[in-house]
């Protein structure tokens, strides 16, 4: 690692802190920031996890503090998604940097489809519909197997964790808007930091990038949440896609 490394990545990971806090997404521009400064792929999606656990960690506070999360349901998910983002991990690590690679230019298009055609980054700052939760048993298990399935993505590859969660939760559970964010916020955590102990034990994150991003991350995260409004994820597509076509241009350059 050299200086550039860190003034590569962390503005950019403040950027997607910033991001997430206001329409969710955030890794969809930190992740590709890591690739962006020259990191082995391997160490780049550990390395992420460390500085988004440390911003996430922030708006889950916040969230709780505001009674976002529901309580009776985090536990299940919680163990769900540590079990799912740990195996996800433990199968990045068994595939080799260049099919990773390979993945990546089939998985960043259909990330910039998604993106763009996605009504979610618009919606995440409504407030919640006149809709209940549905029965609880049925709603327990939908955000036990999204928070199972979405964990294996976020231990793998992880961008757009947040805002898949937020769209399964709402969409599927009918739970409101407010609660599907709360309980992402907590599932999100579990994720990272479950992906992040194993990237750890097996001495994949850089220490000093991960921890210096990792305060850039929680320093968007503040800002983005202070700056939240019904208005302010209008802001987060034209980001995110552009960070996207920039990493896509350097992909196919490096593959080819």
């Amino acid at each position: 690692m050299d200086l550039l490394h860190f003034l590569i990545v962390c503005p950019l990971v403040f950027l997607a802190g910033f991001v997430d806090a206001i329409a969710g997404g955030g890794g969809l521009i930190s992740l590709p920031a890591y690739l962006l400064a020259g990191l082995p792929v391997h160490n780049a999606i550990a390395t992420n996890k460390m500085s988004s656990a440390m911003g996430t960690a922030l708006t889950t506070w916040r969230y709780a503090q505001s009674g976002y999360v529901n309580w009776r349901l985090a536990p299940l998910c919680v163990l769900c998604a540590f079990l799912g983002s740990a195996g996800g991990a433990n199968l990045a690590l068994l595939i080799s940097e260049d099919v990773l690679r390979a993945l990546l230019l089939v998985i960043l298009p259909l990330t910039g489809l998604y993106v763009l055609r996605s009504q979610s980054l618009n919606s995440a700052a409504r407030p919640p519909g006149q809709i209940s939760g549905g029965n609880p048993r049925r709603v327990g298990l939908l955000a036990a197997l999204a928070a199972f399935f979405i964990g294996i993505y976020d231990g793998f590859y992880g961008p757009g964790t947040g805002t898949f969660l937020i769209l399964l939760l709402a969409g599927m559970t009918q739970m409101p808007l407010t609660k599907a964010n709360g309980l992402t916020k907590i599932i999100n955590l579990t994720t990272n930091l479950a992906a992040l102990l194993v990237f750890l034990l097996n001495d994949q994150v850089l220490l000093p990038l991960g921890l210096a991003a990792g305060c850039f991350s929680v320093a968007g995260n503040y800002l983005g949440a202070r700056c939240f409004s019904s208005h302010g994820a209008a802001i987060a597509r034209p980001i995110i896609l552009l960070v996207l076509a920039i990493f896509f241009i350097k992909i196919v350059i490096e593959f080819f």
